[in-house]
């Protein structure tokens, strides 16, 4: 997944105005999908494909805010633009309350449109590579025996291994091979970057638990 072509999915029901911005994101290098209406985007739409969503507020059927909610409750972490042609301020806040990137008015401004599209992009792209990492770290915690996670629970509190040892009711030659282990199985060498770890899948210090 992490090797597709990101894609920008157009959403509008004026077919004029979605081949003249297809034209536009096309001529910049950019892959295109459209679609006439919502209800359209939601049956091709697979939630793990990279990219964002350029979405028209005002359609026949599913508008473009009932899509976005629609998108949310299916757990799509798509990026949103959203385009219209009405200069309604509450649509605005709403649709940013709920995530959208930017609320843009048509007609809309090549160039600001084609920023717009870059900053979602990125968005989606570092959003992804987070999940990727924090993913990798969730599959090492997995490999850890239940002594080893109890150890390094202890070891980003920062007590030492003869603390430790007191704590579990073992020796401490015990805790320093527990110790390695975990340390190998996480692939860290320090225990600044075994916190580091610990803190991107939310295992805080703050308690041994």
């Amino acid at each position: 997944m992490a090797d597709l072509v990101p894609t920008v999915f157009l959403v509008d029901d004026d077919a004029d105005l979605l081949s003249a911005l297809q034209r536009l994101l096309e001529a910049a290098g950019m892959q295109v999908a459209t679609f006439p209406s919502a209800q359209a985007f939601l049956q091709a739409h697979d939630r793990l494909a990279p990219g964002c969503l350029v979405l028209d507020l005002a359609m026949p059927g599913l508008n473009g805010l009932q899509l976005q909610l629609e998108l949310e409750q299916r757990a799509s972490p798509l990026p949103i633009i959203f385009l219209t042609g009405r200069g309604d301020i509450a649509a605005s806040v709403q649709a940013m309350k709920h995530g959208a990137i930017d609320f843009l008015t048509k007609p809309v401004d090549d160039f600001v449109l084609l920023d717009a599209i870059k900053v979602a992009l990125a968005s989606d792209q570092q959003r992804r590579r987070s999940q990727s990492e924090r993913n990798r770290i969730e599959q090492r915690l997995a490999s850890l025996t239940e002594r080893e996670r109890q150890v390094l629970h202890l070891v980003i509190t920062g007590r030492l291994n003869k603390q430790i040892a007191g704590d579990l009711g073992t020796g401490e030659k015990t805790i320093k091979f527990h110790r390695g282990n975990l340390m190998r199985k996480m692939g860290v060498r320090s225990v600044a970057e075994l916190v580091k770890l610990a803190d991107r899948v939310g295992i805080g210090t703050s308690s041994n638990g």
